[in-house]
């Protein structure tokens, strides 16, 4: 497996996704830890500092499964939002790789079933802080 990229992350995204982690029943625990891994690695930054580059928590991004070449484009949500068309819960494998990823960084992320897909992001179309949306 190659070594995983160097990532980004809002200050207020971290507190927030590390206080859902903490709400949820120990027995789901362990499912995230590959999340927990990588925020424990990110680069912290101020949300009025972060790149317009970086995938953050309601940015919209276009990325490709190099595994079979599928390009989707989702706006990465918190549970509360998932479900809808076109988004992805940050609890999701794939939400989990896609945070903290810039254009043109790939990752290589395990799915459910013990395979690896490796995603490469395309375009960032919308991101709150690059918007100025900086609380959201």
């Amino acid at each position: 497996m190659s070594s995983k990229p160097a990532i980004t992350v809002s200050r207020i995204d971290l507190e927030r996704i590390e206080a859902l982690l903490e709400r949820l029943p120990a027995t789901d625990a362990s499912r995230f830890d590959a999340l927990r891994a990588e925020l424990d690695r990110a680069e912290v930054v101020e949300p009025t500092a972060m790149p317009d580059h970086v995938v953050t928590m309601n940015s919209t991004v276009t990325f490709v499964d190099e595994s079979n070449g599928e390009k989707l484009t989702l706006t990465l949500v918190y549970p509360a939002a998932a479900g809808a068309t076109g988004t992805v819960s940050i609890l999701a494998p794939v939400g989990s790789a896609l945070l903290g990823l810039s254009r043109d960084q790939q990752i290589d992320w395990p799915t459910p079933d013990g395979r690896q897909r490796r995603l490469r992001v395309l375009e960032i179309s919308y991101q709150p802080e690059s918007a100025g949306h900086y609380h959201r």
